[in-house]
């Protein structure tokens, strides 16, 4: 099924499902089954075959049918294999730092409170990872034959970045899941549809391998999108049940606030706190701190570069869209009737209180020092890479660029454009460009690249020459002029441009 169709159905299934939820559910309950009827009937059906084949050989009392049967009989037991080598399959295990009721006794204990209110399962292991997330992970140990742990996950970062009152809320959310009868049955659906996808996504690699994967992909080719579609509308729907506890159990308030500050500290998170630490790697040996040791303080001091209008506005214009079965902020916060409110700064965090004394500092030792033996050689490299080619540069921009070959030209440009202002590489890249012996494609891209950056016009034509000169540098530069053209100009121009230098069957 393509993107769009997908898309339509799932937008056709919403409706469905705000219209009667109950009846929605049990729709997808009856296709749950049928995807466990399907598997379960192929290997029942294969069983029977075999039993067949075997009596019959028994029966038969010929040597050469039994040699026949024998035959059969042994390809398919590797059928069969095949079938309860899927069925049996299971997704890895969370990964994370298991934390004792000891270390967090406040922890545990509103996990106890969460139990006897919700009258859900326990939680076996809570683990310490090190991003910004909170997640509830039930894992098959038998494939589609059970054996579940429940998993908390709780991200350090946001321990370290949410009030007390919002991992409440947190908490009640992830754990409502699990909980009611609607709960039990969705999460159910849940572990099915991330086993039934991980399935699926194995039998189409290996359908190349043998026969009966590649029947199996063309049976499951019509059902499956279905099948995805439904599981998915249902899993967005269940993110406003678990809203609804999470309000029960912590409030209106602290939700919204949660909802609003994980996406706009999630955000500065990824966008600015990683890309900074990895910036010192440009001029230092080592890091000048360590993340996870510095992150508490750097939420904190930045608070007013996350916490802007400009972020809050922009998230709550974003949309619902098909790569995650959370609704958009807008439709949560809209489901509880709450504004999107700025969230205060955190005096005192979930972590300083849900923790035991002097734990929060030894997690984030732990999490500090995973991180430089996995990043340390990356990082060393880095810096001698950056202290080698900024050597480069002082001695070829030691000679005047009219001296400088073609080669040392284009290396310079290169280099400035790395590891410089962009600007810095525009003398280099003009004096390049001049010389005999051209056109020179990448010149001219990298030329593009700077203009365009800079707002200049100039630079689509510079794009569309080592686009027409070079076939390999056609993707970037039509995409890169593309860009430029829709933002400044609109569509119109950009679709223009584009087909002028793209050939029509790419296009088509």
């Amino acid at each position: 099924m393509e993107y769009k169709a997908f898309e339509h159905l799932v937008r056709r299934l919403e409706l469905d499902s705000n219209a009667s939820p109950e009846a929605f559910r049990r729709k997808v309950f009856a296709i749950s089954l049928a995807a466990y009827a399907i598997l379960f009937g192929l290997l029942a059906g294969l069983l029977a075959l075999f039993v067949m084949l075997v009596h019959w050989a028994i029966e038969s009392h010929r040597a050469f049918a039994m040699i026949k049967t024998g035959l059969a009989g042994l390809f398919l037991l590797s059928l069969i294999f095949v079938v309860l080598r899927v069925m049996l399959m299971r997704l890895d295990a969370p990964v994370g730092r298991e934390l004792s009721r000891d270390e967090a006794p406040k922890l545990f204990d509103i996990l106890d409170k969460l139990y006897g209110k919700l009258k859900g399962p326990r939680i076996e292991h809570v683990l310490i990872t090190d991003d910004y997330n909170a997640a509830i992970v039930q894992h098959a140990r038998f494939g589609l034959f059970g054996g579940y742990r429940n998993y908390l996950l709780l991200g350090l970062p946001f321990l370290l970045g949410s009030t007390p009152k919002e991992m409440l809320s947190v908490l009640a959310h992830e754990y409502g899941h699990l909980c009611g009868d609607h709960g039990k049955g969705s999460a159910r659906i849940y572990r099915q549809r991330r086993l039934f996808v991980a399935m699926y996504q194995h039998l189409e690699s290996s359908a190349d391998d043998n026969v009966l994967s590649a029947a199996i992909v063309r049976a499951l080719k019509h059902f499956f999108p279905y099948y995805s579609a439904y599981t998915f509308v249902l899993s967005r729907q269940d993110e406003y049940e678990a809203d609804r506890t999470a309000v029960e159990m912590a409030g209106h308030t602290a939700t919204a606030n949660v909802l609003v500050r994980s996406r706009l500290l999630g955000d500065w998170i990824a966008r600015d706190f990683w890309p900074s630490m990895y910036e010192n790697a440009d001029r230092l040996e080592r890091p000048p701190f360590m993340p996870f040791a510095s992150m508490r303080m750097a939420i904190k001091v930045n608070y007013d570069e996350w916490a802007t209008k400009k972020a809050l506005d922009a998230a709550w214009a974003a949309r619902s869209d098909l790569d995650d079965t959370h609704p958009c902020l807008r439709e949560r916060l809209d489901a509880m009737e709450m504004a999107p409110d700025m969230p205060p700064p955190v005096e005192t965090s979930a972590a300083d209180v849900m923790l035991a004394s002097g734990v929060g500092k030894r997690l984030e030792a732990e999490l500090d020092q995973d991180w430089w033996e996995v990043n340390s050689r990356g990082w060393v490299h880095r810096f001698r890479q950056v202290k080698t080619s900024r050597a480069r540069i002082v001695e070829l921009s030691a000679s005047p660029l009219a001296k400088l070959s073609v080669q040392d030209l284009m290396e310079l440009a290169t280099l400035k454009l790395e590891f410089e202002e962009t600007a810095g590489a525009k003398p280099a890249l003009v004096e390049l460009m001049k010389r005999a012996g051209g056109p020179y494609p990448r010149a001219s891209l990298m030329y593009g690249r700077v203009l365009v950056a800079e707002g200049d016009r100039r630079g689509v034509d510079h794009l569309r020459e080592a686009a027409l000169n070079e076939p390999r540098l056609l993707e970037e530069a039509a995409q890169r002029g593309y860009q430029f053209l829709l933002e400044r100009d609109g569509e119109a121009v950009a679709n223009r441009w584009w087909g002028s230098i793209v050939p029509q069957d790419e296009t088509a």
